[in-house]
C-alpha cells in the first residue's frame, strides 16, 4: 500500500507558495466544486484550493477562466450564483458550483446479448478515425457497472477503413463547428479549387467518403469526395458556424444518385494482371481505334468512377495504359507525375521518436484527468481488481495507473483533512476505493463518444450472425436516451456497409473457424498475379468496410496469411481439422500484414495526407515533419510491389531508404509516364 504521511493538512499547507501540478489542480476544483451546496467565491476557491499567494488578480483570474472552460469542455457544467441585486462582475457576491447530476451519465443496464451488440460496434472503430472515443465511451458504460459475461462471434471481427488525415481533420472541425478549408478536384471541370466549408455531416456511400456541407463560395450545400481533396484539411478554428437544426447525413446521401456504368479502354501486357482480365466486358466503344502496342492485349471494362479506377490502374505502372476515356488517362497521369515528382523532391532533415503510429504519446493533463473521472466510478464497481488488470483496461502501463493514483489520493476537499479526501489503496496489488467524493458516476458522453458508438450500431445493421432478440435495436434506444443532446449530433456521421458481399464465402469460412476445420483454397494474387491453391487453417474473419478478410495457417507456405473473399475462387472444407496451434494473437486487432524476421526494413516519406498509412501498414517508428507528413520505418516481406504502392498513392508517399529501392520505384514511375508521352 503507498504509505499515507503525505496526506495530513500540513503536507497541503505547506504548499502555498508551490504551483500545484494543472491536473491535480482541476480534479480539486471539480471535487470541490461538486461538494458545495451554496457554491464557492473566488476568493475562496483561490486560498482553498489553489493556495495562491501571489497577490496577482489578473493572472488568476485568467487561470481560472481557463479551468472553468477546461471543466466544461469535459462535460461539467459550472454554475454562476449571484446574491440577490448584484452583478456577476463582483467576484466577492459571485458563487460557483456544478450540479451533481447534470453532467453525469444516466444508469445504463445492457443484458449479455445488449453488451455483445455493443462491443463489436466499439471495435468498428479500432483502426479507424473515433477508436480512441469509441473505448472512451465502452469505459464509461462499463465504469457504472459490471461488464456481462458476453461471448463475441467466433472469430468476427468487422472494421471500419481508415479514412486518412482529411477524415480526423473535418470529424474535430465538425463536432466543434468550425469551418474548414481545402483544395478540390472537381468532377465537373477537372481543375483544383479552393473551397471553404461549414461540415454538416460526414458518411460513407458507394465506397467512399463524403462530406455535406454549405459551400461559403458557392453559397450553396455542397457533396466532396474526401478521396478528391488534394490538400490537407484547414480548420478556421477563430471562425465559428451552426447547422440546420433537422440535418442527417444518412437522409442526405440517400438523395446521391450512384455515377453511371461507364466503359473504358485499357491495354495490358500481354499474360499479366489476370485479376484484371477477369473483369474484361465483351464490346470496346468506338474510342479503341486502332489497335494496342506490341506484346500488349487490350480490354474493355466497366467503370463508375474514374479516380478509382485510376488508383488501380496507375499501380500497375507499365503493365497498363488507360487509353479512353480522355478522363481516366488524365488522371493516372496526374497520379503518376504526382507520384514521380514526389519521389524526386528533396529529402527533408528527420528524427526518429523511437515509437509506433497509434502507441499512446504523452498525454495532456486533460487527457490524464478525463481518465481519472473514468477510473474513479470503475474502481466503485469493481472493487479488488489486480492492478495490472486495471491498467490493461485503461491502456496504460502500471507506472502510468500508479501515477494516477498518487495524484488521486492527494485530492480532495478544500480542507484537505484526511476524511475530506479520495481514500484508494492497493494492498498486494489488488485495488480498493472507500471514499470516492460523489465521483462514483462516470461523466456524461461526449458528441464524439455518442457518435462513435452510434454509428456504429447503425453500421452493424444487417451483418450476419447478430444475437438475435432485438438487441441492436434496444441498445440503440438505450443509448440515444442516455446521450441526450450529444446523441441526436450523431445524425452528422454515417459509416460505411459491412455486410459482406461474398456471403457464400464468408458463411462457409465462418463455419470452419468454429468447427476447427481445414479449407481447401483456389486465390487469386493480384501481387504474385498468379492463381494458387492451398490447404489453410481459418482463424478468423474480420473486414474493412465491406471488404472482408480472413486470417490463416497457410500450410503451403507454413506461415500465417490474410486473404481477401472477393478473391476466393474456390474454398471447402478439405475434410481434415485444423491442425495448427497458433491462435489468433489476443482478438484484436486483426493485421492486414504480418512482420517477419527476414522482412526488409523500408524507410517511408508520407504527406499530411498519407500520413495514415504509417499505422496501416504497422510502422516501427515515425518521426514527424514541420509540414505535418511523417517518416516512418515499415517493415515488408515482398518489397517487389513497392512501386506499385507509391504510384497508387499518387504523391502521398515516396521511398526514402533503402537507396536501391528509392532508385527502383523511380526509374518504374519514368517507365510508366513513358507510356502516357512522358
Amino acid at each position: 500500500m503507498l504509505p499515507r504521511f503525505l496526506r495530513s493538512p500540513a503536507e497541503f499547507s505547506n504548499v502555498a507558495n508551490v504551483s500545484v501540478p494543472r491536473t491535480e489542480r482541476l480534479l480539486n476544483l471539480l471535487i470541490a466544486l461538486l461538494n458545495t451546496r451554496y457554491g464557492l467565491r473566488r476568493s475562496e476557491l483561490r486560498e482553498k484550493v489553489y493556495h495562491d499567494t501571489s497577490g496577482n488578480d489578473v493572472a488568476f483570474g485568467r487561470m481560472f477562466e481557463r479551468d472553468k472552460n477546461d471543466l466544461r469542455d469535459m462535460g461539467f457544467e459550472v454554475e454562476t450564483l449571484t446574491d440577490l441585486g448584484w452583478s456577476e462582475d463582483d467576484p466577492a457576491t459571485t458563487r460557483y458550483r456544478i450540479g451533481k447530476e447534470s453532467n453525469r451519465l444516466p444508469d445504463v443496464q445492457l443484458g449479455p446479448e445488449e453488451w455483445t451488440v455493443l462491443l463489436l460496434a466499439a471495435q468498428l472503430w479500432e483502426r479507424a478515425a473515433l477508436g480512441t472515443a469509441a473505448r472512451s465511451a465502452v469505459r464509461k458504460l462499463q465504469a457504472s457497472s459490471r461488464l456481462a459475461d458476453v461471448e463475441l462471434p467466433a472469430g468476427v471481427q468487422p472494421r471500419i477503413k481508415p479514412a486518412g488525415q482529411a477524415f480526423d481533420d473535418i470529424v474535430a472541425a465538425m463536432h466543434a463547428r468550425h469551418p474548414v478549408t481545402f483544395t478540390y478536384l472537381a468532377g465537373s471541370t477537372g481543375r483544383e479549387e479552393p473551397r471553404t466549408v461549414e461540415p454538416w455531416g460526414l458518411g460513407s456511400r458507394f465506397g467512399q467518403w463524403y462530406l455535406v456541407g454549405h459551400d461559403r463560395g458557392r453559397n450553396a450545400v455542397r457533396y466532396f469526395r474526401l478521396s478528391r481533396m488534394t490538400s490537407a484539411v484547414t480548420t478556421l478554428a477563430r471562425e465559428s458556424y451552426s447547422p440546420p437544426a433537422d440535418f442527417n447525413i444518412r437522409e442526405e446521401l440517400d438523395r446521391l444518385p450512384e455515377l453511371p456504368l461507364r466503359t473504358a479502354v485499357v491495354d495490358i501486357k500481354a499474360g499479366r494482371l489476370l485479376a484484371l482480365r477477369r473483369r474484361a466486358v465483351d464490346c470496346l466503344p468506338d474510342e479503341a481505334a486502332g489497335g494496342p502496342a506490341d506484346g500488349y492485349d487490350r480490354l474493355s471494362l466497366e467503370y463508375r468512377d474514374p479516380e478509382v479506377l485510376a488508383e488501380e490502374l496507375a499501380s500497375y505502372g507499365p503493365d497498363a495504359l488507360a487509353v479512353a476515356p480522355a478522363e481516366l488517362t488524365g488522371a493516372v497521369r496526374r497520379r503518376l507525375r504526382a507520384a514521380a515528382d514526389f519521389s524526386a523532391s528533396p529529402v527533408p532533415a528527420y528524427a526518429f521518436t523511437g515509437t509506433r503510429p497509434g502507441t499512446a504519446a504523452k498525454g495532456t493533463s486533460e487527457d490524464q484527468l478525463r481518465r481519472m473521472l473514468q477510473l474513479v466510478p470503475f474502481l466503485v464497481h469493481n472493487q479488488g481488481l489486480h492492478i495490472q488488470d486495471v491498467a490493461t483496461h485503461f491502456g496504460v502501463s502500471r507506472d502510468q495507473l500508479e501515477a494516477d493514483l498518487r495524484i488521486l489520493i492527494c485530492t480532495g476537499l478544500p480542507e484537505g483533512y484526511p476524511d475530506d479526501l479520495l481514500d484508494i489503496q492497493w494492498e498486494d496489488d489488488h485495488v480498493f476505493i472507500t471514499q470516492d467524493l460523489d465521483l462514483k458516476k462516470p461523466v456524461r458522453f461526449t458528441v464524439e463518444e455518442a457518435c462513435a458508438l452510434l454509428t456504429g450500431l447503425e453500421t452493424l445493421n444487417g451483418l450476419p450472425d447478430l444475437p438475435g432478440g432485438g438487441a441492436l435495436e434496444s441498445v440503440t434506444l438505450k443509448l440515444l436516451a442516455a446521450a441526450g443532446e450529444e446523441g441526436l449530433r450523431a445524425a452528422s456521421l454515417a459509416g460505411p456497409q459491412v455486410v459482406p458481399a461474398d456471403a457464400a464465402t464468408h458463411a462457409t469460412v465462418r463455419r470452419a473457424i468454429e468447427s476447427r476445420a481445414q479449407l481447401h483454397l483456389t486465390y487469386l494474387s493480384p501481387q504474385r498475379d498468379a492463381v494458387t491453391e492451398r490447404d489453410v487453417d481459418p482463424l478468423r474473419l474480420y473486414s474493412l468496410d465491406n471488404t472482408w478478410y480472413f486470417e490463416a495457417w497457410c500450410h503451403r507456405v507454413d506461415g500465417l496469411r490474410n486473404f481477401r473473399l472477393d478473391r476466393v475462387q474456390d474454398v471447402y472444407p478439405n475434410g481434415a481439422p485444423a491442425r495448427s496451434a497458433y491462435p489468433p494473437a489476443g482478438g484484436v486487432p486483426a493485421k492486414l500484414f504480418t512482420a517477419n524476421d527476414d522482412d526488409t526494413t523500408v524507410t517511408l516519406q508520407l504527406t499530411r495526407q498519407g500520413r495514415g498509412l504509417a499505422e496501416d501498414y504497422y510502422a516501427e517508428r515515425t518521426a514527424e515533419l514541420p509540414d505535418g507528413g511523417l517518416v516512418a520505418d515499415v517493415r515488408f516481406g515482398n518489397t517487389a510491389w513497392l512501386p506499385m504502392f507509391v504510384a497508387q498513392h499518387g504523391g502521398a508517399a515516396r521511398i526514402l531508404a533503402p537507396a536501391e529501392l528509392a532508385r527502383a520505384a523511380q526509374e518504374w514511375l519514368a517507365a510508366s509516364l513513358a507510356r502516357y508521352g512522358g
